[in-house]
């Protein structure tokens, strides 16, 4: 570490004020404040309350991320082996299936980090500034939301329109008013339908010489299945639970979400608030429909609260995304409203609506951009509050 710190020391003068590559400095000052304790705080952004600097608030996230991702990897190898008729035991070739997925994931987190801090780095050169370290969470959010069977053109294209659109326009980092992995995930959604959504994008399903897919593998995930129809062969609680379904990248295990939200939690860098009240609000609009679906015969409505919630990536939207601290509502009551409208959200347009089975990023996407609004009306309820207490103590 010495002899590191030694190296960088030496090469700083060559980027600071009236160094030869002065005009990246603050590329330099990213990097080595990334491999050091930096020597400054953040000054601003909206998620930043204390001393805490950002570049550690977002190390805690990604690695809270890393046993989705881990998992993600073993997944997207066990489906494709379970496409394949082979190893089909989820005890089966743990290693072949964890390195498939490996192999096929970590491109992508590549791409990923590659085009979106590669466009961060042109941003803070000409506009002077401090490399905005947001995407080092970002750039993980976004392959862990792709289907496996994304092309790597696409993520690049995604995690550019992110950065530049979701994201610089507004002034950088800490001013974004939506979600900055959500914006990718639904630019390429509503741009690319086809390559986004359906039965194909989800499970890797290239074969070899002498190999060839089993008969009546379908690859729709779980609430495809359910929106078409089929809810008899969404996959079982503990299934959905561990994450072993077709689905996104990194989405798909309630487990590997619980072990992020505790690290969150833990080190105060998540809001319980917000976590608890999505969960309260997709069970109140799952026991709505748990009680209307007997009625009007529909097998989707009538799937189990708490089963309801472990499909798809509701764990990992409630987790990662809706605690998103700058675009989520900021006072302690807005959190409430906030989440708890983007679980009953969800989980309406998950059920209501075939056309986006998933229903979590539109939720959240959508309460991003009410959540000001709801901050709005709080403190004015509470300024209300105040002068109604300061009459009643004056009169």
């Amino acid at each position: 570490m010495k002899a590191l710190r030694s190296l960088v020391d030496g090469i700083k003068p060559t980027f600071a004020k009236g160094g030869k590559l002065e005009k990246l400095h603050w590329v330099f000052d990213g990097l080595e404040s990334f491999l050091f304790t930096p020597g400054h705080a953040t000054e601003k952004g909206a998620h930043i309350r204390d001393s805490i600097d950002l570049k550690r608030t977002m190390s805690i996230v990604i690695t809270a991320l890393i046993p989705c991702l881990l998992f993600g990897m073993w997944n997207v190898g066990h489906q494709h082996y379970l496409a394949l008729g082979e190893l089909v035991g989820a005890g089966d070739g743990f290693w072949d299936k964890f390195l498939f997925g490996a192999i096929k994931v970590l491109p992508i987190v590549v791409v990923s980090y590659g085009v979106g801090l590669g466009i961060e780095f042109l941003f803070c050169s000409f506009k002077g500034h401090p490399i905005q370290e947001g995407y080092l969470v970002s750039g993980m959010l976004i392959p862990l939301v792709m289907p496996v069977d994304t092309p790597l053109w696409m993520v690049a294209i995604g995690a550019a329109f992110a950065v530049v659109i979701g994201k610089e326009v507004f002034g950088g980092t800490g001013m974004n008013i939506v979600n900055v992995a959500l914006t990718a995930r639904a630019f390429l959604f509503f741009a690319y339908p086809t390559m986004m959504s359906g039965d194909k994008v989800w499970v890797n399903t290239s074969v070899e010489a002498g190999q060839q897919v089993v008969d009546g593998f379908s690859g729709a995930t779980s609430l495809g299945l359910a929106a078409t129809g089929h809810a008899d062969k969404v996959v079982s609680l503990m299934d959905s639970f561990w994450g072993i379904e077709a689905g996104s990248i990194g989405e798909t295990s309630a487990f590997a979400c619980l072990i992020g939200a505790l690290v969150l939690l833990v080190t105060g860098i998540g809001s319980w608030r917000i976590m608890l009240s999505v969960f309260l609000g997709g069970l109140a609009m799952s026991a709505i429909f748990n009680a209307v679906g007997p009625g009007l015969n529909n097998d989707y409505m009538q799937i189990p609260m708490l089963h309801q919630l472990m499909l798809g990536g509701f764990f990992f939207g409630l987790v990662f995304m809706a605690t998103d601290p700058v675009t989520a509502a900021q006072t302690d009551t807005g959190k409430w409203i906030y989440g708890f409208l983007i679980g009953f959200m969800a989980i309406l347009v998950r059920v209501v609506n075939p056309a986006y089975p998933e229903g979590m990023m539109l939720a959240i996407l959508f309460m991003n951009v009410m959540a000001p609004l709801i901050d709005h009306y709080v403190v004015q309820a509470n300024i209300k509050r105040r002068a109604k207490r300061m009459s009643l103590q004056t009169a």
